[in-house]
């Protein structure tokens, strides 16, 4: 059985379609590559997955594990988003809130999903840092977006959405803000995930 598969997607903003009739599956521990020229609607079609296009209308299938997320209600998706299904995204300063320190949004999901204590969170906060290269990451831990380089940011992007050791990871384009070697140490890990379909520290 497929662990996500797409059915005649089609995605509408108002009058305007933006992604038409998309098609393909996935199975546990696969890699799938989306590829197409810029504004061909790869990350429309990514967000899609999560219900997270604000303001879209959908038509089609998206079956995660059997069940299709376009009919979900809204608690139910919560609970799907950061847990069974994460995403990195392109860029991580829309992502992450301003207002709290980068660790304080990982230990959160951490403790949402999880149920772990504060201290356990920190805890695991500061391991999750550590595997995506992050220097220093008991301190980094405590730093504001902000204050974390654009690569420093996208490692806690990653950090975050590897919290939960989720089913299905969507990669939007996650190494762009990395240098070159951080970009292997980043693909590594997630064909480490991929290939052992969990992840722990």
């Amino acid at each position: 059985m497929s662990l996500l598969d797409v059915q005649n997607l089609r995605v509408s903003f108002d009058d305007a379609v933006v992604v038409n009739d998309v098609n393909f599956s996935i199975m546990p521990g696969e890699k799938f590559a989306l590829v197409g020229e810029s504004g061909s609607g790869k990350t429309v079609t990514s967000l899609s997955i999560l219900r997270l296009n604000q303001d879209a209308r959908y038509e089609g299938k998206i079956l995660f594990e059997g069940r299709d997320i376009l009919s979900r209600p809204e608690p139910a998706m919560r609970a799907l988003r950061g847990k069974d299904v994460a995403m990195i995204f392109q860029e991580p300063m829309t992502a992450l809130n301003p207002l709290f320190t980068v660790g304080n949004q990982i230990a959160e999901v951490l403790m949402l999903h999880e149920g772990l204590s504060a201290k356990a969170a920190a805890r695991r906060t500061v391991e999750l840092l550590d595997k995506t290269g992050i220097p220093e990451p008991a301190r980094r831990a405590l730093a504001f977006p902000h204050q974390l380089s654009g690569g420093q940011r996208q490692r806690a992007m990653i950090a975050m959405a590897l919290a939960c050791r989720p089913k299905l990871l969507i990669a939007d384009e996650p190494t762009t803000a990395l240098d070159v070697t951080i970009q292997v140490q980043i693909l590594e890990l997630l064909n480490d995930l991929s290939a052992k379909k969990t992840w722990r520290c």
